[in-house]
């Protein structure tokens, strides 16, 4: 082949993998969890592209989304042996996406659409590897069971069982949100100001009966009263919150003096009322975070 000839070639699947790349992106966030990594699985499926017979692949989105998916199947699959190694360490907690309160960049709406909350994904996180991809691929891609079966080496039938386990486990633990910003927007900031006027009766009002909080995956409290009772020994960082958008749903950053985050919490506002918070401090995943996208 001429190098003309090879430099169109390149210039050809270069164009059409761009094309891909958002959804790919999505999928791999989806399955792992982080943007660093997604980023890691997208491009392997580039190399992997580029080394390829590209002209005698016929649907190359479904090729590279299969691609993707056993690339990250293979690091979830690393990370829950690398876990039973160190004699049951912890999870991979997910990475937070933060945005202003008034809205997502583009390409955290393309990352995010359909609401990736962060109760979503530490529900994933909590999952097996092929149920969390038969999960992810069918019902949040529209994957088909015959497409996915080959990726995690199980009859069509096997795989809608993984996926049907893991649907049962996120709408038990996952609530689905309220859709309305605004009234996020509200409850969080009643929310905030109960806690730092060390309102118990406050925070109740907010809460629904059977909500959950978790702290780096770990559930720490059930129920209205245990919740609140857990928000009042943390008000003393109340007057360091700063609303966000977490994952595109409201949320709060503690950034005391210094300008590091200490606290991400991501609220699940479910029937008016909030059904789940989830807490990150984990340095590991705070350290990288951008919290100058929250200023002004």
């Amino acid at each position: 082949m001429h190098t003309g000839d090879t430099d169109d070639r390149n210039d050809f699947l270069a164009a059409r993998f761009e094309e891909q790349r958002g959804h790919l992106r999505a999928v791999a966030y989806r399955m792992l969890g982080s943007v660093a990594e997604a980023e890691d699985a997208v491009q392997e499926a580039w190399i992997r592209l580029d080394r390829s017979d590209a002209g005698a692949v016929q649907n190359l989105g479904g090729w590279l989304t299969t691609v993707v998916a056993r690339v990250c199947l293979d690091q979830l699959r690393s990370r829950k042996a690398r876990r039973e190694e160190s004699l049951d360490g912890p999870m991979s907690i997910p990475e937070p996406l933060l945005s202003p309160p008034d809205g997502l960049d583009p390409e955290q709406e393309v990352l995010l659409a359909d609401s990736v909350g962060l109760a979503l994904l530490v529900v994933l996180e909590q999952l097996a590897p092929a149920e969390r991809l038969s999960f992810v691929l069918h019902d949040m891609f529209g994957v088909p069971f015959d497409e996915i079966a080959p990726i995690v080496e199980r009859t069509p039938a096997a795989t809608r069982q993984l996926a049907s386990r893991a649907r049962r486990r996120v709408q038990g633990q996952a609530p689905a949100p309220d859709r309305d910003r605004g009234r996020q927007k509200e409850i969080v900031g009643a929310w905030l100001a109960a806690a730092r006027g060390g309102s118990f009766e406050g925070l109740i009002a907010l809460l629904d009966p059977e909500v959950v909080l978790r702290v780096d995956l770990a559930e720490v409290a059930l129920g209205a009263g245990a919740v609140a009772r857990q928000a009042l020994t943390f008000q003393r960082l109340a007057p360091y919150a700063v609303p966000a958008l977490v994952n595109g749903a409201l949320g709060i950053v503690t950034i005391p003096p210094g300008g590091k985050a200490v606290a991400v919490s991501a609220f699940t506002v479910s029937g008016g009322r909030i059904a789940a918070i989830d807490i990150i401090v984990d340095p590991a995943r705070l350290g990288g975070l951008d919290v100058t996208v929250l200023e002004g």
